[in-house]
This record gives C-alpha cells, structure tokens and sequence, in this order.
C-alpha cells in the first residue's frame, strides 16, 4: 500500500483548516503575534504582499483623480457623538485615550517602579476605527463652493477595532488600510463615484490576486453604519466560507450635515454635500492565502508575488560553486532585462545562501514563490534549467534549454496567474446553488461543526428583523444582492412573498 505524500504544513487543509491556516502563516514566515493583545507583526514577506497591493491600487486611485492625505489617528469623541448612528456602530470596538502622561510611582513594599497614568484629558480621543468624522470636519473647512468640488481624497494609513476574538491578517485590533473619502455636489455623481470604485476592487481582486469575487449590494442589516447603500465584494475561499474583501460606501447627506459641509451651488444657494467612503485592508492578504494555498504552504499569483522567480544554485562540489553561481546570476540578470510580466521586468531573486538545497526548495515552496529554477553542475554543462510551477505539486518539475526558459518564462507566469484564477473560480461556481423553499434553506445549513456547505442563492423578500433571526439561528448572513445573478421574478423562501431580488447567504469570516 502506498504512502500518502508528505506535506509540508501540518495539519492538512482538510483535517484543521482553521490551523493550517495559522501555518501556513508561519511556514511563510508573513506575520507573527505580537506582545500587544491582538496585533500582529507583519514580516518582511507579508508586509511585502501589503505594499504590491498598495502599490497598484495607489497608481489606480492616482489615475481616476483621487489624491492621498493624511488626517490624525486621535478623533475627539464629540466628532463621533455628532453622528450618533455610525458612532454606536463602532461603539463596541472602540480604544479609547484617556490620559496624557505617565507618572513613576514606587512600590513601598516591593521596591519596584510602575508607570502610572496620570493627566487625565477634558475629553476623551477615540483612536481611529475608520475616519469619516474626522475626515469629514476637515473637508467642512476645505468646501465652500462648487467649484471646489468634487473632493477626492484618499488616506493610507492603521486603524484600530478592539475586537475580542483575533486572527491573523483577517480581524485584528491594529490593521492596515486605505480609506477614501469624496464629497460631491450631487447624489449622481457620488453614487457614480461608489461604483467606480467598488468596480475598481473587483477587477484588482479578479485581475491582480486572481480571485474571482462576487460584486453586489450589502441589505440593510450589513450595511456601513451611517450609510445609505454598501456595496462590496464577496471572496469564497477553500473551506467555502465567505470574506468580505472590499467595501464602497454611498453615504448620502448623513455626514455632511452633521458636520456641516456645505456649499454655495451653481444658483448660489446653500447646499450639502453627498460624500463616500471605500475600503481595502490587509485582511485582502488573509484572502489571499486562504484562497489558493494547499498543503505545502502558501502559493501566490505571480502578478502580486514579491518575488516571480526564485532561482536555487545547487552546488554540490565546491570545485563547481562558483561556476554554477555565476550562471545563476547572469541568468537572473537576463531574465530582469529580457523579460516582463503585468508590464514591469520581472521580478527575479538568486537564493544564494550557504545551506542545503533541499532547505531552500522547501523554503521558496512555503513561501509560495511562483516558479522556482534550480541550476545544478549537469545543467550547467547541457545549458539547461530545472524548472518547478507553484501551481502543480511540488516535486513536479521541467527541463528546458536555458534560452526556452528565458523567451517562455513570461508565458509560464501569466499560466500560473490564469490557472490559479480558473482553480478558484470552479470552487466558487461548483459551491453555490438556488434554494428556493425553506426547507432546503434549513437543510444546508443543518449539518456538523467540520462540514462546512458552500452559499445559497435565493429569492428574498424578508425585512430587517426576518433577516438578522434567521441569520442568527443558522449562524449565517446575507453576503450580499450580487450584481448580474439576479433571476427574475420569483416567491421569497420565508415570507412567500413575489419578489425579484436575489441574495446570496453563507457563513463567513
């Protein structure tokens, strides 16, 4: 009877997906706990996917007209008391400042030294959940008339949400994100702003990560506090559980009123602005690990990949060391001038170090790196290269000529970014299915702790307080209304009621 393959993470996916997660984290070497409750170091790796996201979004936001600023990470709590529906939204996850010095004071009977907070402060700050009060009584001072809008403004910036119970790059009390906020002197052309931008975080997740997202409409229960309409972009990943990848807020007149911007319009009557707010954080990283990982560790998609290629000299004899190195490096070189990958040469790294081969390939496999090419004293006398796909397993390896390599390895990234893309976009489709009775629905969800179903579309003509029972009772929630799933006219699976409005409910993270 034959052995099952060894792994390099363990647990597998399918015996504690919840751990392998966590190890493959480690086996990365992304991020690790930090001594501050329920944050995160990020690592150099890790903090390298964070700035390949930042980088691409920077450029898009840059190329539709918005400008980065950035605004305090102290928000007086009156700013938050002004607008009392988003404030009590993010009530519970709030840090707050209190004091502004410490003071040394000795214990008598222990001798030691503590640092007492003393100075207490007239008001208390909020350190930043998210920023619209903030933002929005800078913008009050900025708009006075038409024509200084629209104000399209973006912040790259750390927030903090005192959140209970943490994981990794998914839900931490300190993340990193950015955050735009507009101001618009008309409803059409903030809604139009929101959707501009909600259609900019699907093509980046779908294009760039290779994960195929689905776009839709947040229902009222799952909506930004404060806003009008939310729409998001929703992520199956391989326990088929659900992330909220993204989100763009049109946040209608709320704000605006209640911090008083306003403006002098066209027919020199006062008026309020509408505004939005949009998001992406480093839970998109958590995404994309629970994504496309498998059991060996993390597997990225070349187009965010920190490096594309990893080559591995495997110098067995020290008489034929330096040789081979040398070939490596001249290797890398070409590869960095002859070749580009998602328009910018591509990224090429020589792994030198003096250790094992085999260390190494177990290394850049955790690590994910998209191909991996190992130049041994055979190969350097055939002037040939040992070429290995992240995407396939991972003693599955090729033999090319050394100038094959260099005028096809374009091509063998832009196969392992579509591949990724088409593996993860069978699960999403293979893992939703129309529900259209209640008992159905009651079914899907009624099955043990490490079964986990996939999502269920179905016709939903429920209200606020219908939605936020049953989503209670099966431990589930609307994901979204997605956009280009809708099926016409139908009969809700609760009230029984006609309706042509579709959702999508799952489990999530």
């Amino acid at each position: 009877m034959a052995k099952p393959p060894k792994n390099a993470i363990s647990p597998t996916r399918g015996e504690d997906f919840p751990e392998w997660y966590q190890q493959v984290i480690k086996g990365a070497d992304l991020a690790e706990t930090s001594e501050t409750r329920g944050c995160m170091v990020i690592k150099p790796w890790g903090y390298a996917l964070w700035e390949g996201i930042k980088e691409y979004l920077d450029k898009r936001f840059k190329e539709t007209g918005h400008e980065n600023a950035y605004f305090p990470l102290l928000i007086p709590l009156a700013y938050l008391e002004k607008e009392a529906e988003h404030a009590e939204g993010f009530a519970t996850e709030c840090a707050v400042v209190t004091h502004h010095r410490l003071e040394a004071h000795k214990d008598e009977k222990t001798g030691k030294t503590k640092m007492v907070p003393a100075g207490e402060l007239a008001e208390p700050y909020v350190i930043r959940p998210t920023s619209e009060t903030i933002i929005g009584a800078a913008f009050s001072r900025w708009v006075e008339s038409y024509r200084d809008l629209p104000l399209l403004i973006n912040q790259w910036a750390n927030v903090m949400r005192w959140e209970m119970r943490t994981r990794m790059f998914l839900r931490t009390a300190e993340f990193l994100w950015q955050e735009g906020h507009t101001a618009h002197a008309t409803k059409d052309e903030a809604i139009a702003e929101t959707h501009l931008i909600h259609d900019l975080y699907e093509e980046f997740a779908r294009e760039i990560l290779a994960i195929p997202v689905i776009p839709g409409e947040k229902t009222e229960a799952e909506r930004f506090p404060g806003a009008e309409n939310t729409y998001t972009i929703e992520a199956m990943v391989q326990d088929k559980k659900a992330i909220q990848a993204g989100t763009s807020h049109y946040l209608g007149q709320n704000f605006a009123k209640a911090q008083d911007i306003s403006f002098i319009d066209k027919e020199n009557k006062q008026a309020f602005v509408h505004t939005t707010s949009w998001g992406v954080s480093t839970r998109l990283i958590g995404t994309l690990i629970m994504a496309h990982s498998d059991d060996d560790g993390l597997v990225l998609p070349p187009r965010i990949a920190p490096k594309q290629i990893v080559i591995v000299p495997v110098t067995p004899k020290e008489e034929s060391k330096d040789a081979i190195i040398d070939a490596c490096q001249a290797l890398a070189q070409t590869l960095r001038s002859k070749v580009s990958f998602g328009g910018n040469p591509v990224s090429v790294h020589v792994d030198a170090r003096d250790m094992h081969g085999g260390a190494k390939k177990w290394e850049w496999v955790k690590k994910g790196v998209p191909l991996r090419v190992e130049i041994g004293p055979r190969d350097l006398e055939s002037r040939k290269v040992c070429v290995s796909r992240r995407d396939q397993g991972s003693n599955e390896k090729s033999f090319l000529e050394r100038e094959d390599f260099i005028n096809e390895a374009g091509n063998m990234l832009q196969e392992v970014q579509d591949a990724l893309l088409a593996k993860a976009t069978a699960l999403r489709d293979e893992n939703i299915s129309e529900c259209s009775d209640m008992a159905s629905f009651e079914k899907q969800w009624n099955v043990s702790e490490d079964e986990q179903p996939g999502w269920l579309l179905c016709p939903w003509a429920g209200s606020l307080e219908e939605e936020e029972a049953l989503a209670k009772k099966h431990k589930v929630s609307i994901r979204c209304i997605p956009k280009g799933m809708q099926k016409g006219a139908s009969t809700c699976i609760l009230t029984g009621q006609s309706t042509t409005q579709w959702v999508l409910w799952a489990r999530s993270y």
